[in-house]
């Protein structure tokens, strides 16, 4: 049990310099060149239901049947008073929304009108920050830390600085949930590059 616990001791101990040896994002280290950008993910889930694959139409539809064949039957007294409707019974005929809007029939890439069985996710067309050149690429809503409490508000404020408020957006988590380091390559020290940890 002894040998356990030192053994633990140990690996715990070679884990904490591990640790030490590598460099942390501050707000110390954001006052030199390094920086923490906040990106968010903003997406619209679907509105309806995603038209079933053909395949598994038809496997539900020969489902269906067999179990016709094999369900209880009923006698006809009890059937039809279920379907039978007292009288004054308020009653709704349903008729569905269309699924092909004005926005999908004109291609409106803007609107959020459109898609709807699928999700869409919000992108801008502008230049990012630590690009090193200023080509405008297709990017999420961004904000450099600066002096918010949490990475949440910071990602907060970017993405109410694009839509102008957060009325009706739901944050999943307080932490954020991917991260990457871009660093300087031998050949160009602006130029950014993917490190892994």
């Amino acid at each position: 049990m002894l040998q356990n616990f030192n053994k633990m001791r140990r690996s715990a101990t070679s884990l904490f310099r591990s640790l030490g040896s590598r460099k942390f994002s501050s707000t110390a280290a954001s006052a030199s060149h390094d920086q923490i950008v906040a990106a968010v993910l903003f997406e619209r889930l679907p509105v309806v239901i995603p038209k079933i694959d053909p395949i598994v139409y038809a496997f539900q539809e020969f489902s269906l049947r067999w179990g016709q064949q094999y369900r209880r039957k009923y006698p006809d007294e009890v059937l039809g008073k279920g379907e039978a409707r007292g009288k004054g019974d308020y009653h709704i005929d349903y008729v569905p929304a269309p699924r092909i809007t004005e926005a999908d029939k004109i291609n409106d890439q803007k609107s959020l009108k459109r898609a709807l069985d699928r999700r869409l996710y919000l992108l801008l067309y502008g230049s990012t920050f630590g690009a090193p050149s200023k080509k405008p690429v297709w990017h999420f809503p961004e904000k450099v830390y600066e002096n918010e409490d949490t990475m949440r508000l910071c990602a907060e404020s970017a993405l109410k600085s694009i839509l102008g408020g957060l009325d009706h957006t739901y944050f999943v988590g307080n932490a954020p949930f991917a991260h990457m380091t871009i660093g300087p390559t031998e050949n160009s020290p602006d130029s950014p590059m993917l490190q892994e940890d």
